[in-house]
C-alpha cells in the first residue's frame, strides 16, 4: 500500500473535538478501502464491515437502538468491547444498505467517540435506492487519482518529493522534476496502473490495466441507470469523456452522438456524481464571489490522464516531445493541472472554475482562478511567451489585484507585466509540476 496525502487529513479528522462520521468519496479503485485500512493501523481496534456481505449488513436490518448495534458489531467480530476511542468503524460499500445511512446520526449523537469512515460505491447515482445522509451530522472528504507528489513517493523518489515541498523548489532539480512529470503525465493516477509501471516499467504492459478499469466503469452503468435506454446513453458519456477531456462542451451530440442535450446533461451529470468526471463551469467575475454561470458551455475535466491516454490513443507521443503543452493541443495537460489543483481541496466535491469573457468584439478564457483571500488569482497553462497571454491580460485589467500564475515547462520565474491598457502586475512562472503547490508561491 503506498501512502496518501489524506492519510494526515484524517488524522486530523480524528483529532477533531466535534468529530462526525466521515463519508470518504471518491471513483471505483482511486484507492479508497486501502487509504482506510492504512488509516486503521492506529486505533487498538480497526472493525471494517463489507455491507456487500449479508452478515454484515444484517447487522443493520435488525433495528437495534446505537448500542445494541456496536454491541452486535463486536461480538460478530468475536472482539470484546472495548472503549469507543480506541476504535475505528470503517463501513464499506454502505449503498448495499440504505439504513445503515441512518444510523450514521445515532453514531454521532450518542456514540461521538467512536470514529466512523463510510465508504461506498456510487453513493450519489443510485437513484432508485434513495439512500441520504443526515444532515449537519456527517462531514465529507472527496479523493482523487495519485497527485504528482503521491506519485513519487509510490516510485520511492523521495529526494525528489523533499524538493517539491521546497519553496522554492531548487533550480538544480528542475529538469529531473519535469522528467519524472512527464512520466507520471503518461501513466496517470490510478493505483493499479502505477503499481504495474512501478513493476514493469513498460506503459504496454499497462494497457491492460486501463481497459479492465474502463470495462468497470462502464459494468457499473447498470447498478445506476434509471432505465435502459440512460444505459446507453450513459456508456456513450463514459466511452467519449477521456477525449473530450479538457475541452469546452455542449451537451447535444455530445461524443458525435444523436443524443438531445436534456439526456446527455442527465447523463454527464450522473457521471459527475459517480466522481469519474467534472464538469467545470465558467465565471465572469474577477473578483470574490465568483459565481458560477451554468448556462455557458462547461469544461470537461475526466477522471484520470493515465485513462485518458490509453482511450485517445496519444501514448506514443510522450516519447517524441520534450513540452507537455505539444500534446493532444494542449488539452492534455489542462487536464493533468486539474488534477492536481483537485487534490487541493479534498473537503469540496468540485471547486475549480475558469474565467471567460464572451463578448462579440473581445472573447476570452482563463484556464483556472483560484481564491486567495478576497481575490481570485487567474493560473493560465501555456507554453509560449507572455506576450501571448492576452486573456490573463484582459483579466488582470479587471482584477483588483496584482497576481497572476503561469504554468509552463520553464523553471521558476517572477516577471512584471504591463498590459495593454497599462496596468501592471507580477507574473508567477511555475513549472507544470508545482501546480499542485500554487498556493505556496502566492
Amino acid at each position: 500500500m503506498y501512502k496518501r496525502t489524506l492519510f494526515k487529513t484524517l488524522l486530523a479528522w480524528s483529532k477533531k473535538p466535534n468529530r462526525k462520521p466521515l463519508i470518504l468519496r471518491g471513483a471505483r479503485q482511486v484507492g479508497k478501502t486501502s487509504l482506510v485500512d492504512m488509516f486503521g493501523v492506529q486505533y487498538t481496534n480497526y472493525i471494517k464491515l463489507n455491507l456487500e456481505i449479508k452478515a454484515d449488513r444484517d447487522l443493520f436490518e435488525q433495528d437495534y437502538d446505537i448500542s445494541q448495534l456496536v454491541a452486535a458489531i463486536y461480538f460478530q467480530r468475536n472482539l470484546p468491547m472495548q472503549p469507543d476511542e480506541n476504535t475505528l468503524l470503517f463501513i464499506d460499500e454502505i449503498q448495499a444498505c440504505p439504513k445503515a445511512a441512518a444510523y450514521l446520526r445515532y453514531f454521532y449523537e450518542q456514540r461521538p467517540e467512536l470514529a466512523v469512515i463510510v465508504a461506498g460505491s456510487l453513493l450519489e447515482t443510485l437513484l432508485d435506492r434513495h439512500i441520504t445522509f443526515p444532515v449537519g451530522r456527517v462531514e465529507y472528504l472527496f479523493m482523487q487519482p495519485f497527485s504528482f507528489k503521491e506519485y513519487l513517493l509510490a516510485q520511492g523518489e523521495l529526494e525528489a518529493y523533499q524538493m517539491l515541498k521546497q519553496v522554492p523548489c531548487p533550480k538544480f532539480s528542475h529538469q529531473r522534476m519535469l522528467r519524472l512529470f512527464h512520466q507520471y503525465a503518461l501513466v496517470g493516477g490510478m493505483p493499479e496502473a502505477i503499481k504495474t509501471f512501478l513493476t514493469n516499467q513498460n506503459i504496454i504492459d499497462n494497457n491492460a490495466v486501463y481497459e479492465n478499469l474502463m470495462h468497470g466503469y462502464m459494468n457499473d452503468v447498470e447498478k445506476y441507470a434509471p432505465n435502459k435506454t440512460m444505459v446507453h446513453v450513459i456508456r456513450h458519456a463514459i466511452a467519449h469523456a477521456p477525449i473530450a477531456s479538457g475541452e469546452r462542451i455542449h451537451f447535444h451530440g455530445f461524443g458525435q452522438s444523436n443524443y438531445k442535450s436534456r439526456e446527455m446533461g442527465e447523463a454527464l451529470r450522473t457521471l459527475e456524481k459517480a466522481m469519474l468526471l467534472k464538469l467545470i463551469y465558467p465565471t465572469v467575475a474577477t473578483n470574490p464571489p465568483a459565481e458560477i454561470d451554468i448556462r455557458k458551455s462547461p469544461r470537461l475535466l475526466f477522471l484520470d490522464v493515465g485513462l485518458t491516454n490509453y482511450i485517445a490513443g496519444i501514448q506514443q507521443y510522450y516519447f517524441k516531445v520534450t513540452d507537455l503543452n505539444a500534446i493532444f493541443l494542449g488539452k492534455l495537460l489542462e487536464s493533468l493541472v486539474g488534477q492536481e489543483l483537485l487534490t487541493i481541496y479534498p473537503e469540496q466535491i468540485n471547486p475549480l472554475k475558469f474565467w471567460v469573457r464572451e463578448k462579440s468584439q473581445s472573447q476570452a478564457e482563463v484556464d483556472f482562478v483560484i481564491p486567495l483571500q478576497k481575490y481570485l488569482v487567474p493560473i493560465e497553462v501555456k507554453a509560449g511567451a507572455t506576450g501571448r497571454l492576452k486573456s490573463l491580460m484582459q483579466y488582470m485589467d479587471s482584477a483588483k489585484h496584482n497576481k497572476a500564475v503561469r504554468l509552463y515547462a520553464g523553471d521558476i520565474n517572477y516577471s512584471k507585466v504591463i498590459t495593454p491598457k497599462g496596468k501592471s502586475f507580477f507574473l508567477i512562472n511555475l513549472p507544470y509540476y508545482l501546480a499542485s503547490q500554487v498556493y505556496q508561491y502566492l
